[in-house]
Parts: structure tokens; sequence; C-alpha cells
């Protein structure tokens, strides 16, 4: 029955990607639902969960994407996403939305079998799209690193959760793999009490993760996420605009569409294009180097989300800014640090002298 699924799931994906076949493909995935649901009611493993005394819901839950949404939005381009999620979801969006598009269609047998099991264990279904992100929803992904199936696994994870491995490999089974990576999000929940933490530690393993809290000392994904790998930040942005996908209007502009909306995007969206990542350390002022290089501090701010917060903290900020702006950049680096340290310096003796 697997190898089954796979054949047709191959089928619409690669032969039914116009919308004239959009009907036929609805067809063949209300088939494809009957089936799994039939292979669904038959399984063990979905029966003994089901059979179950319900899961409570993790407590948080209605709040899952809160920390993706910030007071301080911004307002021109109608967006209401972490400011730093948006320049990195506003490209990965217009490499993916034809293939997320089709995926919405050929998808759904497979989301509606991950919400039935992710609701009996408890988690959350936007969950299911970290099988997106992780395999596009194939059961046979294997990655370079040996992680295997829809929810890529590795062997040892797989063992400690009751799969077997090898030549019968449980991973490649949806239910089976699915029900091992709702232990494993549970367990991660418990540990960290954060879901954007649970996809960190997700890709980069508890102590990556662990290492990143006690650097930054915040359990904030936004104010630890450069001390983890590049990949696992990414990774983490990417399940963040797959759900804004899946879950909105099919595009970044969901809670805003206006044609000035729509302008400014555009805008702010060629500019960080054309720009450049330099790594800066030491005590700079966002707008003292936003005056320096003569760029609106509204734009530097878009370009450089919490710039004061991280710099401010002595750590490594990777500073974007327009490529034509380099060369000035490195020219008043030093004039540009010099003035950031005066100007600290003259509010802390400005605070000094209110407090006496």
């Amino acid at each position: 029955m697997k190898y089954y699924f796979i054949q047709v799931e191959f089928f619409l994906k690669n032969y039914f990607l116009d919308k004239k076949s959009e009907l036929l493909i609805t067809l063949i995935s209300f088939f494809l639902a009957q089936n799994i649901s039939a292979q669904f009611k038959d399984s063990s493993l979905i029966n003994s969960a089901i059979a179950a005394k319900p899961a409570s819901t993790t407590k948080d839950s209605s709040k899952l994407f809160s920390d993706l949404l910030s007071p301080v939005a911004n307002k021109n381009l109608g967006l209401f996403m972490n400011a730093d999620a948006k320049y990195f979801t506003d490209n990965f969006l217009k490499k993916n939305q034809a293939y997320y598009t089709n995926m919405k269609v050929w998808g759904k047998p497979y989301f509606d079998l991950y919400d039935r099991i992710l609701t009996s264990y408890g988690i959350p279904v936007q969950l299911k799209y970290l099988s997106v992100i992780e395999s596009s929803l194939s059961s046979t992904e294997i990655s370079w690193a040996g992680a295997v199936g829809p929810w890529q696994i590795m062997s040892s994870t797989a063992q400690e959760h009751g799969l077997q491995t090898g030549y019968r490999d449980d991973r490649f089974d949806y239910i089976k793999s699915t029900n091992a990576a709702c232990k494993i999000l549970k367990e991660l929940y418990n540990t960290f009490g954060d879901w954007l933490l649970v996809i960190a530690a997700y890709n980069a393993g508890s102590s990556s993760v662990n290492k990143a809290i006690s650097k930054a000392h915040s359990k904030n994904f936004w104010d630890l996420q450069y001390y983890l790998p590049e990949e696992t930040r990414n990774h983490v942005k990417k399940f963040i605009a797959t759900n804004y996908f899946f879950e909105g209007n099919n595009n970044i502009n969901a809670v805003g569409n206006s044609a000035d909306s729509n302008a400014a995007n555009d805008a702010y969206l060629k500019l960080a294009a054309n720009s450049t990542t330099i790594n800066l350390y030491g005590k700079y002022n966002s707008v003292v180097i936003a005056n320096t290089l003569m760029i609106d501090i509204n734009t530097f701010n878009q370009l450089n989300p919490d710039f004061d917060k991280v710099i401010s903290r002595g750590d490594i900020y990777p500073l974007r800014i327009p490529a034509d702006k380099v060369q000035l950049f490195q020219s008043k680096k030093m004039d540009m640090l010099k003035q950031s340290v005066e100007l600290l310096l003259n509010s802390s003796n400005t605070s000094t002298a209110a407090g006496k």
C-alpha cells in the first residue's frame, strides 16, 4: 500500500499541475483520502491513540504563533509578522508559491492524516507544516545525514521511539513516522515550552538550543537565533513562511493587500535583494549609522530588526546595508563607532544627572 501511495503522489505532482486539472486532482485526492482513512482505522497505533483518554491540548497551543506578532509592525506594508521573519518569508514564498499552491490540492490527504494524529497527541495541527519543510511530504526522502521519511527522523531517534529501521524501515510509513514525530515534538515541548524552540531543536538537537539559551540568557527565539546555526534559524523561518502561506491567503500580504502596500513591499524587496551583509561588533548605534549612510531610519530598521538590542549585548550582528553603501560604510566605520560611543556616554551622563 505504501508504494502505491508513493506512485500516485509522484503522478499527481508531475502530471497534474495546471488549473484545468484541478477537479480531477481533487477527485483523486478524495479517493486517496478514503484509502488512507481505511488504513488509519485499521492501524493499531492510531486505534490505541484514539481509544485512550483524549490528550489535553498543550496549554499555549492557542498562542502557537504569538511570537510572530509584533506590536510595532510595519504599518506601511500592512504586515503583522515579526520583522526578522518578513524578509526571509518574502523571498521563500516567491520561490515556492507555485509548488505550495499545488500542494494544497494533492497534499490534502496527508494533511488530514496529520491533523488527526497530531490532535490525538494534543499537539497543535499547525505542526504538520514541519513535514512540508522537512520532506515536502515525501515518504521516500532521505537526507545527506541519513534522516528518512516525511518527518526526516534519524535512525537512533527512530529506534528510541519504537520504530524499526534497516531493511524494514518504519520511517517510510506515514502513520508510524507521524506517531514517532509527535512523541519527539511533545518531549521537546516539555523541555523548552516554546514551539519555535521545538522546531529549532528538531533540526539542530536539544544541546544546540540549550547552548543558545545560555549564551543569550533568553528562551525567546528572536533573542537567541544568532547563537544557532544558520541552517537552524532559517529552518524556523521556513516553517513560519510555510504556515503563513497555508493558513493565510497564499501570500505575504494576507493582512494588507492595498496597491500602496504592494508597491511599498516591492520597493522593500528590491532594496533587500540589493543589500550586502557585514558582520558588525562594537558599541554602534542605529541612528548614527543610518544618518552617516543617508538611509532612512525606518528602512534601516526593516533591514536590521533589533539592531540596537543585539549590539548592546555585545553580540555580533549581521548588518544589512544597500550594496552601494558598503564603500562609504567601510570608510566611515571608525567615525561611526566614535560617534556611537559618544552618544552612549552622553546618554549615560544625562541619566546620571537626572537621577541626582
